[in-house]
């Protein structure tokens, strides 16, 4: 099955009771249960799980394995050629309600419309999803999983909310981290420790769009891991992630390139209208890592609302179209930005003078719709073209429908990383010669 057809149907079976072809949205918080708090239908809370949020974790499940197109298969990393295989076909989330496992076999259970397993190897033979309040939520939950004494390696170029949760929070968790340079993959090699446990990836980068090759960061990391002492095989290979943000399901599928775990912003091109907040972890199996994030989740709160995970749930249907349109006119303006008068460089992956363009083409189907320029000269010169702008807004967040722009190290405060020149621009789905001419009248160069 395709990925469009995926985005369209995934999560959206008939309502088992009404039959309703639209999902339906269950903003009950609570659910009845028995005298001794037996779970009579599947749910007791809303901070455990609920039914909306089950059908927008199948969803991003099954878009993150694509390639096979079916439900919430595992992806194996095969020990000797680094190929991937599949396995199972389940959406099973196998998780711990109210401190108690639910039993197995029941009813409701084996009829269950979003087609979960209650076995234990099938649970942990499948890729998971967990939907979280926001990105961060789900960053931090990932990052609280962690056991102190623990290393992990961050990229130079992240997102500055990752960056001060490394530089403001690890420290008190007793937490090491290190941070390089990940457009090469000899730099993590050389980070890489025998307390590592989590090498964090985001690719393209925000806001400079570096690329990191995925698979040659998997290959180091496992690599390394064979080879080494004893010791560090007894302690596991280190976890890799892949902030999967700016390029979304619909042009990298990083589980398929070798990585542990998908983090995504779906506040952003997920639910796609600049209307509703949330994020999500896809994990590469339901193991004792899945468990010990749902137990975070559900003790520290971090949880997505059924009205938000409706709202990115609908988002989804549409995503391919939309990422397509995005990057459409991406393209068209980065082109067009090369080579102005007022531009010192245009990064953006499609691009062949992009020094990530070859991995980006190798491991991307699209390029995206986010870019960041130079603007020639410093601070106020950015800040001048972005007061300029007539048709895109000067607004934080991306992925919306409208073209936005925002000037990073001003957004980002002090301590930013960005280059005091740097606008970024978030391309929406107006037409791409109306938003050409209105950034080169911006620079000056036309309108």
């Amino acid at each position: 099955m395709k990925l469009e057809t995926i985005a369209v149907h995934a999560g959206g079976e008939p309502d088992p009771a009404t039959a309703a072809i639209a999902p339906p949205i269950h903003l009950s918080t609570t659910f009845e249960h028995g005298p001794a708090t037996e779970i009579l239908h599947g749910y007791t809370y809303v901070r455990d799980e609920n039914p909306t949020q089950d059908r927008l974790e199948a969803a991003l499940a099954q878009l993150e394995c694509a390639r096979y197109g079916k439900p919430g298969q595992e992806l194996v990393q095969l020990e000797d050629s680094g190929e991937s295989r599949s396995v199972g076909m389940h959406t099973t989330h196998g998780r711990v309600a109210s401190g108690e496992r639910r039993a197995e076999g029941t009813e409701r259970e084996k009829a269950d419309p979003l087609g979960r397993d209650v076995t234990g190897k099938a649970r942990e033979a499948t890729t998971g999803a967990l939907a979280f309040a926001s990105g961060m939520g789900a960053a931090a939950a990932l990052l609280q999983t962690l056991e102190p004494g623990s290393h992990v390696i961050f990229p130079e170029d992240v997102y500055v909310h990752v960056r001060l949760a490394q530089q403001d929070y690890l420290p008190n968790w007793r937490i090491e981290s290190s941070v390089v340079d990940m457009s090469s993959a000899k730099n993590v090699e050389k980070a890489l420790r025998p307390e590592t446990k989590l090498v964090w990836v985001e690719t393209p980068s925000n806001p400079r769009m570096s690329v990191t090759d995925i698979a040659a960061i998997v290959r180091i990391v496992r690599d390394k891991w064979r080879v080494t002492s004893g010791e560090w095989r007894d302690t596991g290979a280190p976890l890799v992630l892949v902030d999967n943000t700016f390029a979304t399901p619909v042009f990298q599928r990083p589980l398929e390139l070798g990585a542990d775990i998908v983090l995504h912003s779906t506040t952003k091109y997920c639910g796609g209208h600049s209307d509703v907040q949330g994020g999500a972890l896809v994990l590469r199996k339901r193991d004792a890592l899945y468990e010990k994030l749902y137990h975070t989740r559900l003790v520290l709160g971090a949880v997505c609302s059924p009205f938000n995970s409706w709202l990115i749930l609908r988002g989804l249907r549409t995503l391919p179209c939309r990422m397509e349109r995005h990057a459409a006119n991406a393209m068209a303006v980065a082109l067009a930005l090369e080579g102005q008068k007022g531009i010192e460089r245009v990064f953006y992956p499609g691009l062949r003078s992009h020094p990530g363009h070859e991995v980006a083409a190798r491991q991307m189907s699209g390029f995206g719709g986010m870019m960041s320029i130079l603007v020639k000269g410093g601070w106020e010169d950015a800040v001048r073209v972005a007061s300029r702008v007539k048709l895109f807004r000067n607004a934080t967040s991306l992925g919306g429908v409208e073209s936005l722009i925002e000037h990073r190290a001003s957004a980002e405060g002090p301590g930013s990383t960005a280059p005091k020149n740097l606008l970024r621009l978030s391309v929406g789905l107006e037409h791409a010669g109306d938003l050409i001419e209105d950034l080169l009248q911006a620079l000056g160069g036309g309108g």
